[in-house]
């Protein structure tokens, strides 16, 4: 994740003023000093960076913060929501026609994914509006473009309109623009050319498939590598297209992340996806609120918990759930819980979503190898049926055995043994609502965050109390959609 750096040094500069039972002016100057100095190593934009200390120091000089109960808590409280502010408050979706098609220029400089993201685009379009999508293919210089918009679309099976490389680029957006409407797709993605850096040539291009086309979006693919560059890229394109939206791509990267931290409040415009992974799922919306919860090290459970349910369907979750209920989970069980992780994406992102485990100590000197996740299922393999179903048959002259037909030290057997038999205590608990002993195995595996290891820190409650006012609030808005269908 692009955060690490910066989360590491915001949580330490947080985790000077725990256990203060009153929180001095000096003290909160030197915390605003270190968040400075995180913020500028993230390579945020120097004037954000001023502005936002300034927020932050304000709120947190009135006397009901500095005086007030859990004066540290409530101004990590202020972070997290002057982040949120910094990045725009909420999500914000994509401008949709009135009428078919919707039409959305991609637009960058060349190398920043602008291509890739266009099929991200389409495959999440398809598959979560079960939309029509058409692709044109609008950049003729870029050797193999057009080849590889084509490939992309073959790989989630969309159509791709293009007239090769001898054709002018406003020429093929025309005549797309035909095709589409003859072929009544609803939405239409026109992939343009980019550059290494911004000319006049390619504004001047851009700006006559504008008039053109007439999107309804225009987005902005960024790389989040580029740190700066990025966010001055970000002001050509706007100051030329008056671009409604950014993509950031290249988020898993090692980047310092602060062009996410920029854009908007240097723009304006709105971050509306992250590109977080070579697959075309790898595409999603950008959430101001929950990227500032996993900057502060709080998680993202949301996120987490929107991932799984694309795994999952209806009638897998409640058997599941009925077997974690009845204390029945197996290894079988365990099997298909590793297969719907491995689509889920890296164990170490998604270990990074639950509160209290993004730069916890235990996690980063974890390997988080994605052969673990093979050798684990070689040792379930080499299992009896018998012992798969009932894992208490597994005494020692098993275990050896086991260890033998998978390859694998006895050693290891022994430790995955264990710890499926702490996660399925854990699953238990937490099921019939004992959060007493899942907080107490959190505290003593090292997952207590930033408020130590005497159950859940602050941090891991209050990520935990967003996550279910969020939740309800998501509720209140399936039931409006609900009675709305019914009228």
């Amino acid at each position: 994740m692009a955060f690490e750096g910066l989360t590491e040094r915001l949580q330490n500069a947080m985790r000077k003023l725990r256990g203060k039972g009153k929180v001095s002016e000096s003290d909160l100057r030197e915390t605003m000093r270190e968040i400075r100095l995180a913020l500028l190593e993230a390579d945020v934009n120097f004037t954000v960076v001023k502005d936002f200390v300034k927020q932050v120091r304000d709120r947190a000089m009135g006397a009901d913060v500095l005086e007030g109960l859990n004066p540290a808590q409530q101004i990590v409280k202020i972070v997290d929501e002057e982040l949120t502010k910094t990045m725009g408050e909420e999500a914000v979706p994509l401008n949709k026609s009135d009428k078919i098609p919707t039409i959305i220029m991609m637009v960058g400089l060349q190398g920043a994914g602008k291509t890739t993201t266009a099929g991200k685009l389409a495959r999440k379009l398809k598959e979560e509006e079960n939309a029509r999508p058409l692709m044109i293919a609008g950049d003729i210089y870029r050797p193999a473009a057009i080849e590889q918009l084509v490939q992309v679309a073959q790989g989630i099976d969309v159509p791709v309109f293009q007239l090769g490389t001898d054709v002018d680029p406003v020429e093929i957006v025309r005549q797309g623009l035909a095709q589409a409407e003859a072929d009544h797709n609803d939405y239409i993605i026109i992939d343009t050319a980019g550059r290494l850096q911004i000319d006049e040539q390619l504004m001047d291009e851009l700006a006559k498939i504008k008039a053109l086309a007439h999107p309804d979006e225009i987005l902005l693919t960024v790389d989040a590598m580029t740190g700066q560059n990025a966010v001055a890229t970000a002001e050509g394109f706007n100051d030329k297209l008056d671009v409604t939206g950014v993509v950031l791509t290249k988020l898993d990267g090692d980047t310092r992340g602060g062009a996410a931290l920029s854009i908007r409040a240097v723009t304006g415009k709105p971050i509306k996806f992250i590109g977080q992974g070579e697959k075309m799922s790898d595409l999603d919306v950008f959430h101001p609120d929950r990227m500032a919860s996993r900057i502060l090290g709080m998680g993202d459970m949301l996120s987490l918990i929107e991932k799984t349910q694309k795994e999952y369907d209806e009638k897998q979750a409640q058997e599941l759930t009925e077997k974690i209920q009845e204390n029945s989970f197996d290894f079988n069980d365990f099997l298909d819980q590793i297969a719907q992780i491995q689509k889920m994406g890296p164990m170490d992102e998604i270990m990074k979503m639950i509160p209290g485990m993004a730069n916890n100590p235990a996690l980063k000197n974890a390997q988080m190898d994605p052969k673990d996740m093979e050798h684990l299922k070689a040792v379930v393999y080499s299992m009896t049926p018998q012992e798969r179903t009932n894992p208490d048959l597994l005494n020692p002259s098993r275990r050896r055995r086991i260890a033998a037909g998978s390859g694998r030290p006895i050693h290891e057997v022994n430790r995955m043994i264990k710890q499926f038999n702490q996660m399925k205590k854990m699953m238990n608990q937490v099921s019939k609502g004992n959060m007493s002993g899942m907080e107490q195995m959190m505290g003593g595996s090292g997952m207590g965050g930033m408020g130590g290891g005497a159950g859940m820190g602050r941090m891991q409650k209050m990520a935990m109390n967003r996550m279910s006012r969020q939740m309800k609030k998501n509720k209140k808005k399936r039931l409006k959609s609900k009675k709305k269908r019914r009228k």
